[in-house]
């Protein structure tokens, strides 16, 4: 008759164990199946978010200016400059004005090593305010807005309609150009004259 409490002992002690091993099974295996699922982008958004760029436009007629603008995200480093691009050709959203040509469209994008070609339309050149001025910043703002935000590459190529050797009125773009963000500080008696002490150097087509 001694056996019968054992036994009762024994059940009482084990069913609740068994509620306890099983409870906490269930938990590991909802856990390990909630690891292996990949989470689900909404709609129309990019996990990466937004990327952040910095374009120039003309402040005063005079200098450039910086700008920044949000993008959204891009699949590469061609991809992410074409998308630069629209930004500046959108023009600002501020009190600066716009730089390039009203009705300019880039039919092409290209980086090689550690220069980018752009390839713009003739209303890029047709379209020009007249005065090196004008050619100046519509001109840099391109250049500088690619170099400031793409710091791999130092040099930009500007063509126009397939012409690789584009002289405006008073630039000549048949070269590679270099970025030059003194043309952000304002109109000094020497324009070729840098802050810093440096001289910059531009192709102006001779009159």
């Amino acid at each position: 008759m001694a056996a019968h409490p054992r036994k009762k002992i024994t059940f009482s002690i084990l069913i609740p164990f068994l509620v306890f091993l099983l409870f906490f099974s269930i938990m590991i295996w909802q856990k390990y199946r909630s690891s292996q699922e990949v989470p689900v982008a909404p709609s129309g958004q990019s996990g990466e978010g937004s990327r952040s760029a910095t374009l120039f436009f003309a402040a005063e007629g005079t200098r450039l200016a910086r700008e920044a603008r949000e993008i959204e995200p891009c699949e590469n480093e061609t991809a992410c400059l074409e998308s630069v691009l629209d930004e500046l050709l959108n023009g600002p959203v501020g009190e600066y004005e716009e730089t390039v040509p009203e009705g300019t469209t880039v039919s092409a994008v290209r980086i090689e090593g550690n220069m980018a070609t752009i390839e713009f339309s003739s209303a890029f050149s047709d379209g020009m305010l007249s005065g090196s001025s004008a050619e100046m910043l519509a001109v840099y703002s391109v250049v500088d807005t690619v170099a400031v935000n793409f710091p791999q590459i130092q040099k930009v190529k500007i063509n126009v309609d397939g012409n690789e050797a584009v002289v405006l009125r008073h630039l000549d773009l048949s070269d590679p150009l270099e970025p030059d963000y003194s043309l952000e500080n304002a109109p000094s008696a020497d324009p070729e004259k840098k802050s810093d002490g440096a001289t910059t150097r531009h192709k102006v087509r001779p009159q």
